[in-house]
């Protein structure tokens, strides 16, 4: 897609309730592009009583429309029309989510709304697949399960993807029938309301999806204490996970799907059969959107027989990358998301370095001549399991790189203490692939690759810190339902 002017991209402060925009009584926080550091637009934070008419509208909408009782290829027919709605925006939804968040324009258009679009086809197909079993019980008895909705769900979604993670929540919880209050990220507000407004015109009844604004403090938290809201799901940091379950613990335990953080290995053995491939998939796998990746292969760990061969072909990869504004269209290292991000990031690097750890490349922020915020891909060297760069989340474009022998070391530095999101092990032995996906206790492990495709079938979700419970895959529309148990005696006493 070509470039656009940023300054021409209109934004609706406001929020999204009843099939229609509702301002907000004051727009209490300044947005700004994270590529030039512009503030280009006010958010107004919903506050309690705002929210509770959100979800008093969705619980309305859920209730007294037909949504949840019709039949469900109707409910189908419905997403899937809103689908191509979305997937036809694209001239319109790609600016409003490149302009405002991380994701440069070609990206934004090529691949963000177009797996939008996929991924709520997707869901629409799951619609009709389950409802429920009939169980084995005396003959002379009923036993059968039925999958109701919950009702109405809360999500939080994060500032790196927002549409696609928007569809992740949304789509499989409308096509269960349920309805949805959503709060996107107070960084990237605007392209999912444009979301939203398309489900209305696709049919989805005014209320059914609900969108608020607001930081996490004071809206998040009324939305996950709401007494309305069923079920929490949620994409973002471990820390903000724990509070979204405390606050639903402490408001009546409803139940929540947290994929949370990951500080995800990238195994590399001397044997995989195209060495500058592999560099290639391992530096993609630490720079798409410049690390801002829940999944990120943050961690190489690297076959010291191949390690510097190794190294020196990644350093030459990331050199290639091209900082630029997400309205460039040949823009391949993109900003971070903030300011308070990149010293975050760089203040890790620093301490890090302080600690013994060498910078192969990289390891400072990228000046662009603005207030925006770039950081270099960065590379360190010489790091051990103890180190804050090594332990914890970056959630940037650096990599740490640690060597092993064979394979027991291998898998022994795979593993973190922490976090299991994510893995890739890079080999061309077959059963050495299958031990260490066996062993590495992630939630995912690709082998000779790395990263999603439109794969929608295969599930996503994190072991330990790393969340509860599944995106994406049939897991994620059960995920969805609450089973009812339905017994019946039909004996011939009781018809007496």
């Amino acid at each position: 897609m070509e470039s656009f002017d940023p300054n021409r991209i209109t934004v609706r402060s406001a929020h999204f309730i009843g099939g229609r925009y509702i301002a907000g009584s004051s727009s209490a926080i300044d947005v700004q592009r994270p590529s030039d550091g512009v503030t280009y637009a006010g958010l107004p934070v919903a506050d309690a009583d705002l929210v509770d008419r959100a979800v008093q509208d969705s619980w309305n909408a859920y209730k007294y429309s037909d949504w949840a009782r019709c039949a469900p290829r109707d409910r189908a027919r419905i997403l899937r029309r809103w689908a191509d709605l979305i997937e036809a925006d694209v001239k319109t939804l790609a600016p409003l989510e490149a302009v405002g968040s991380t994701r440069p324009i070609r990206d934004a258009a090529g691949w963000d709304v177009p797996f939008t679009a996929e991924g709520i086809r997707f869901y629409a197909e799951w619609a009709d697949k389950i409802g429920g079993e009939v169980a084995a019980t005396r003959n002379d008895h009923l036993g059968m399960t039925i999958a109701e909705p919950y009702g109405v769900i809360g999500s939080i979604v994060p500032w790196n993807f927002p549409l696609v993670t928007s569809s992740w929540k949304v789509g499989p919880a409308l096509a269960a029938g349920n309805a949805m209050v959503l709060k996107p990220s107070e960084m990237t507000p605007f392209s999912v309301l444009r979301m939203a407004e398309l489900a209305v015109e696709a049919g989805v009844p005014e209320g059914i999806f609900n969108v608020v604004q607001g930081d996490g403090l004071t809206t998040g938290d009324a939305l996950c204490r709401h007494p309305k809201i069923a079920k929490m799901t949620f994409t973002g940091s471990t820390r903000t996970g724990a509070a979204i379950m405390a606050a639903c613990a402490e408001s009546g335990t409803k139940a929540v799907t947290l994929e949370l953080g990951g500080k995800s290995p990238q195994v590399v053995f001397a044997d995989v059969h195209d060495l500058e491939r592999t560099a290639r998939t391992v530096a993609r796998a630490i720079t798409t959107n410049a690390g801002q990746v829940c999944v990120a292969g943050s961690r190489l760990i690297v076959q010291r027989s191949i390690a510097d061969r190794f190294i020196e072909r990644l350093v030459a990869i990331v050199a290639e990358l091209k900082a630029g504004y997400t309205w460039e269209p040949d823009t391949t290292l993109c900003p971070i998301i903030s300011s308070r991000e990149m010293e975050r990031i760089d203040g890790i690097v620093q301490r890090s370095t302080a600690q013994g750890a060498r910078i192969v490349t990289g390891g400072q922020c990228l000046s662009m001549g603005n207030a925006g915020g770039f950081y270099q891909p960065t590379i360190l060297s010489d790091v051990d399991q103890q180190m804050e760069a090594v332990k914890n989340e970056i959630f940037g474009p650096v990599l740490t790189v640690q060597t092993f022998d064979d394979e027991e070391e291998a898998q022994a530095l795979a593993d973190h203490p922490e976090y299991g999101l994510a893995a890739g092990v890079h080999t061309a032995d077959i059963g050495r692939a299958l031990r260490l996906a066996r062993g590495i206790e992630a939630g995912t492990v690709w082998i000779n690759r790395y990263g999603r495709t439109a794969d929608f079938v295969i599930p996503t979700g994190g072991y330990k810190r790393s969340g509860i419970g599944k995106d994406l895959g049939r897991q994620a529309y059960e995920a969805n339902l609450r089973i009812k148990s339905v017994l019946v005696d039909f004996s011939q006493e009781m018809q007496q």
